[in-house]
């Protein structure tokens, strides 16, 4: 008993600020934040309040981190069997589960608190449903239930431009919905690619993937139809006026970039990472031309 106490206390003392770190998936929530904060700036024709900007980015951006660390908490037994994710905290044994809860309950608590007192409550509603989909309804039960887990739970990934949105409004708008539309159909190519060259970790931990339960050439093909859907999904701003040229050419050259690397996916599994690779740029990339586009106005009449 006493060896074990000393252990604890060991690992205890032994936690730092990197292994916190390392439970917010910092990348994942990066894009999270950036596509919330654009969705922001494309709520308002001039420049989003500063401190909507300010309280609106931290509390969506520590709600997408407590939701990850719950991911790690609930995973923590498949994540030791995966080669991408054994060397998580929870898998080493450098954190224990309570000290993962606590901080994880402790973060979204707070985001929960700074959207309520200085955002508004919609947008702390809104990110709360979206983490409770991603943390619980995705990561506990769609993810082992079905191998359309990732298209059912891609709605919480597709929350951040409307939480943004509604940030700066108050209100859901068409445009946001838009936004979360390109994002919704972009996460099942953008993950089905990762998972084709997962295939065989995901596999031995029993998790229904697409490429586990139909194959990987049935992937490859949903892969590229979703592709073109998201090829057509990603003109509508441009048709319902809500962007104008440059991001619709934008649009169309990133678009065209992922159906090539879905083309090529078709013909071999080694163009799955790049696949994967090419869809985080593309996501990143039509966010900023819209981002841009939004502005262009705004600049050419402070230049006249």
């Amino acid at each position: 008993m006493e060896n074990a106490d000393v252990a604890t206390a060991v690992q205890q003392q032994s936690l730092g600020w990197r292994d916190y770190i390392g439970l917010c998936k910092l990348k994942v929530v990066a894009l999270i934040v950036f596509t919330a904060v654009v969705g922001m700036f494309l709520a308002t024709p001039g420049m989003v309040p500063l401190d909507v900007l300010v309280f609106g980015t931290l509390g969506i951006g520590m709600a997408a981190a407590s939701a990850a660390a719950i991911n790690h908490l609930v995973d923590q037994h498949v994540d030791a069997r995966m080669a991408r994710t054994r060397d998580r905290p929870l898998p080493t044994g450098h954190m224990n589960s309570s000290s993962c809860l606590w901080f994880a309950l402790s973060l979204g608590g707070l985001a929960m608190l700074i959207l309520v007192l200085f955002v508004n409550t919609l947008t702390a509603v809104l990110t709360f449903l979206s983490l409770i989909g991603y943390a619980v309804v995705y990561t506990m039960y769609l993810k082992h239930a079905t191998p359309q887990n990732i298209v059912i739970g891609g709605a919480a990934g597709a929350a951040p431009p409307v939480l943004g949105w509604t940030a700066v409004t108050g209100q859901v708008d068409p445009h946001a919905l838009l936004l979360f539309l390109i994002i919704f159909i972009w996460t099942p190519p953008h993950f089905w690619a990762l998972a084709i060259h997962r295939r065989a970790e995901y596999a031995a931990v029993e998790i229904p993937m697409l490429p586990v339960t139909h194959g990987v050439p049935f992937t490859r093909l949903q892969i590229l139809l979703y592709t073109v859907l998201l090829l057509a999904v990603s003109v509508l701003p441009y048709a319902t006026h809500m962007s104008g040229p440059l991001y619709l050419a934008g649009a169309l050259a990133l678009g065209l970039g992922f159906l090539r690397h879905a083309l090529r996916l078709m013909r071999s599994d080694q163009a799955a990472m790049p696949t994967f690779g090419y869809s985080i740029i593309y996501l990143m990339g039509i966010f900023a031309f819209l981002l841009v586009d939004h502005y262009v106005p705004v600049i050419s009449a402070l230049l006249k």
